[in-house]
């Protein structure tokens, strides 16, 4: 009974042997285990890490009852982020799990993607599997499988483009004034109830205002005189001229009288001897019965006398014209245009700080153009507010330069205010700039896609968010019509770096983060020159990118580079 009892026991014993050397073998032999990992280093788009690892088992390797645990887990300075895990098992073992059989081998393929944070731009994915079969487990060294994280994506650069109303200022505002006098049938002579009457004197009291103003000058008088459409034209055509002549005298006469002094060159003396357009439109704004047919008579015939001769023979009618609408045709009209002066620059400068109240509130949103000092502007724009509180520019224009200053709070104060009186594309597309810069991404996104006419403003919006989703195509195409920083980073994400780098010749390079980026085009064309160069360049104007580039895996093949260190350290 006690040899029965040893015999159990020592066949138990082996096969716990046994069974713990199945994965004991499977930890030795790890090594002939093939990794493949896509990409090769690792990168983030979208502000997420993600990649595809392939194992390789090869034959007679994994253990019929083995259950094993793989999880890759990127390792970095001030921590780890471990991705989902993939549960593997032998043939022997009942469960759902991928399986590997024991004599052919086999293989596995396992995506993930975790979110990015800045600690990962320098680090490493590892595979750590644990091997377990009946009660025992073993953890299998570390392995390695690609460093990480190329993290050029996250360099997109949320410049605001906030649109500015402007002023609507005129330096010289074109002003007029006009006045006829009406002369009887056939008549050129001027009657004295014409020259004493309302529009006349009131015309004269504008001459003399001009004359007298220093702000004010005139442009020019023009003297246009008519003759109706009924008798013989020669007689008409004569007849217009001496209308034109006797109010060209009254004209001369009036100026002399008041001491005014116009160039002659300012008169321009016009006639006609048949006002059939000044007919054909008192006639519309009638209601003569008969006046769509004479309006047809006036369309059918382009012979002044056919024209007359047909209207004639409509003997109740015409007698209606000769009252009310010939009497009104015969005249000259006089129309002086005058140039309404504004305030210099120096003197509106001077005025705003000085006595404000004297400008009205073109002046005042054109004197926020005259100055270089965004605080300044932003002050000008709030008194323009406080005076004229229904006037959207100026809380939009507060806004822009709040937002020029780095004050997003008080930019996004300002345009919520524009909001409340117009919430048009303009304040859309502003407010669309400030959910960018505080990191609401899909605010922003519904803001800048509710402009209804879009403009290179709101593109340029939807274009950095495209980037900061990993969306490319996108990207490119909102930023297409003008070469930028942006479209330069998009297209090399998108994996040309040859564009990119053409594009970045047409920006702008005074501007660290340009240099910066045209070195990381010059890594990955493999040109070291234009890499180096650049590079010390952005170094130059920003060295706190010197730490970044350290660590920037884009520039992994040069970390060893005496160069790379003397430009770095």
């Amino acid at each position: 009974m006690k040899k029965i009892n040893y015999l159990t026991i020592l066949l138990l014993a082996l096969f716990a042997l046994s069974s713990c050397g199945g994965i004991n073998k499977m930890k030795k032999e790890a090594s002939s285990v093939n990794y493949e990992v896509t990409p090769e280093i690792l990168e983030t788009h979208g502000g997420e890490v993600a990649f595809t690892v392939k194992g390789v088992f090869p034959e007679k390797y994994f253990s019929k009852k083995a259950l094993v645990e793989a999880t890759p887990v990127l390792v970095y300075e001030n921590g780890e982020t471990a991705f989902s895990s993939v549960t593997l098992q032998g043939e022997k073992i009942q469960a759902n799990n991928k399986e590997i059989a024991y004599v052919e081998g086999g293989s596995f393929t396992h995506s993930d993607k975790v979110a990015y944070n800045e600690d990962m731009k320098k680090s490493e994915l590892i595979l750590r599997v644990t091997a377990s079969q009946g009660s025992k487990s073993v953890d299998f060294d570390p392995v390695k499988l690609a460093d990480g994280v190329v993290a050029t994506s996250t360099l997109v650069q949320k410049e605001p483009k906030p649109v500015l109303v402007g002023d609507k200022f005129q330096r010289i505002v074109p002003d007029e004034k006009t006045a006829a006098i009406m002369f009887l049938i056939n008549r050129a002579d001027l009657r004295n109830s014409e020259l004493t009457k309302e529009e006349i004197k009131l015309l004269e009291e504008y001459m003399k205002e001009v004359a007298e103003a220093e702000n004010k000058e005139f442009k020019g008088i023009n003297i246009h005189a008519y003759a109706s459409p009924d008798g013989p034209y020669d007689f008409n055509e004569d007849l217009a001229e001496r209308r034109k002549q006797a109010a060209n005298n009254y004209l001369e006469r009036t100026l002399k009288r008041h001491n005014i002094e116009v160039e002659d060159a300012s008169f321009a003396l016009k006639s006609t001897a048949e006002d059939w357009e000044g007919f054909k439109k008192l006639m519309e704004a009638s209601d003569i019965p008969d006046k769509d047919l004479i309006l047809r008579v006036l369309s059918m015939y382009s012979d002044p006398a056919v024209r007359e001769r047909e209207i004639k023979n409509m003997a109740a009618t015409f007698e209606i014209l000769k009252d009310d609408i010939l009497p009104k045709l015969r005249r000259s009209e006089l129309n002086v245009n005058v140039n309404l002066i504004g305030y210099s620059d120096e003197e509106i400068l001077d005025y705003i700080d000085s006595q404000p109240d004297l400008l009205g509130l073109e002046e005042i949103l054109y004197a926020a153009k005259l100055t270089e000092d965004p605080a300044k502007k932003v002050k000008i724009y709030q008194y323009a507010g406080e005076r004229y509180p229904q006037c959207f520019r100026a809380f939009n224009g507060e806004g822009c330069f709040q937002l020029k200053m780095g004050n997003i709070d008080e930019a996004e104060a300002a345009f919520n205010k524009a909001k409340a009186l117009q919430d048009n594309d303009v304040v859309k597309n502003n407010l669309g700039f400030i959910a960018l810069l505080k990191g609401e991404t899909e605010k922003a996104e519904e803001l800048f896609s509710a402009v209804e006419k879009p403009t290179y403003e709101t593109q340029y919006g939807l274009g950095t968010i495209a980037i900061i989703k990993g969306n490319y195509d996108d990207a490119k195409n909102f930023l297409k019509d003008k070469p930028s920083y942006n479209l330069a980073l998009a297209t090399l994400l998108d994996g040309d770096a040859t564009a990119a780098r053409n594009i970045l010749g047409n920006v702008d390079s005074d501007n660290a983060w340009v240099y910066y980026l045209k070195a990381v085009a010059g890594a990955r064309l493999g040109d070291e020159d234009y890499m180096t160069n650049n590079l010390r360049s952005a170094v130059a104007q920003n060295s706190q990118l010197k730490d970044y580039a350290k660590t920037d895996m884009e520039f992994y093949r040069y970390f060893e580079s005496d160069t790379f260190k003397s430009i770095v350290e």
